[in-house]
């Protein structure tokens, strides 16, 4: 049993703190069965003072959104020289912009799809792009803030302009990919299984779909080719390492692969802090691979390190 001392950072006040709670919750309680001593924090801008006064050995990075993996936490952890799971300060970052990552990852051959970034007020104004396509902030998850423009829309969505919009001024524009939605996780410098998402309803995978207990379906492993499988896993290798990511990561891509589709696999983004709450994804691959829950979990925290 290992008497190393853990704090689970969850909660903090971006638009992800519900999440963020709840994956607190399930990481501190398996913590606690694989053996170790947990604190929980529910994160505020106290928060190095908090630290200070704690004296953890390990920070486990139970954060979702702004601040908690855009690099911000990551740099108060160097400076305080504790060790913490996930990606380091540049990798969580640059994952975060969704423009900037995809510049990287389509340097090393990952396919990524046309895309625009602008002002808020510049998409609302006209069509920029030949619908289909996606409207998505630069700096956010979860799904917070993406809105799908079809063809039969003559003019952008109004609420694109809404005075409560709450996640900033920089937009994507993106085309939208027809398909099927894919996403894998790495584990340190292993691609793990392919899982399909099926959205129960719509056309996207929005934040009740992922959240819900009666959400999407998951289908693991993908019932897809065993080329495209593999191509998924490598591609996703790819992203990781490109990006500099550490830990885990999840990265999401669209299959364009029915009947009068294009064929076409698109990477959509990467995701270095990938939600750990009962209906998620990354804890199901995990499973999947033959690492029980508390084994993951203790895997991330035993690989915990500053200067990543």
């Amino acid at each position: 049993m290992s008497k190393k001392h853990v704090a689970v950072l969850m909660g903090g006040w971006s638009s992800e703190r519900a999440v963020s709670l709840s994956s607190g919750e399930a990481c501190s309680g398996a913590l606690e069965r694989a053996g170790y001593k947990v604190t929980k924090v529910d994160v505020d801008r106290n928060i190095v003072a908090v630290l200070q006064d704690l004296k953890p050995d390990v920070i486990f990075n139970a954060l979702h959104g702004p601040f908690g993996e855009d690099g911000t936490i990551q740099a108060v952890l160097e400076l305080l020289e504790i060790p913490y799971t996930h990606s380091g300060v540049l990798a969580s970052a640059l994952a975060m912009d969704k423009e900037k990552s995809k510049i990287v990852v389509k340097r090393y051959g990952v396919p990524v799809a046309e895309s625009k970034v602008m002002d808020r007020k510049d998409a609302a104004d006209k069509h920029v792009m030949k619908p289909p396509y996606v409207i998505k902030p630069v700096n956010e998850g979860s799904s917070f803030g993406v809105l799908i423009v079809d063809e039969s829309q003559s003019t952008p969505p109004a609420n694109l302009m809404s005075k409560d919009w709450p996640y900033g001024e920089r937009i994507m524009v993106e085309r939208y990919i027809a398909g099927r939605e894919l996403t894998c996780t790495v584990m340190g410098n292993v691609a793990l299984g392919v899982t399909e998402i099926i959205p129960d309803e719509g056309l996207f995978y929005d934040f009740d779909q992922k959240y819900a207990a009666n959400g999407a379906k998951h289908v693991l492993p993908a019932k897809i080719k065993p080329n495209i499988y593999q191509k998924i896993q490598t591609l996703s290798l790819k992203a990781h390492q490109a990006i500099g990511c550490m830990g885990i990561t999840r990265s999401d891509f669209r299959l364009d692969d029915g009947p009068m589709g294009s064929g076409e696999l698109i990477w959509l983004e990467v995701n270095t802090q990938p939600g750990m709450t009962p209906t998620s994804l990354v804890p199901e691959m995990a499973i999947d691979a033959g690492h029980s829950f508390e084994e993951f979990l203790a895997w991330m925290v035993e690989d915990a390190s500053c200067n990543r």
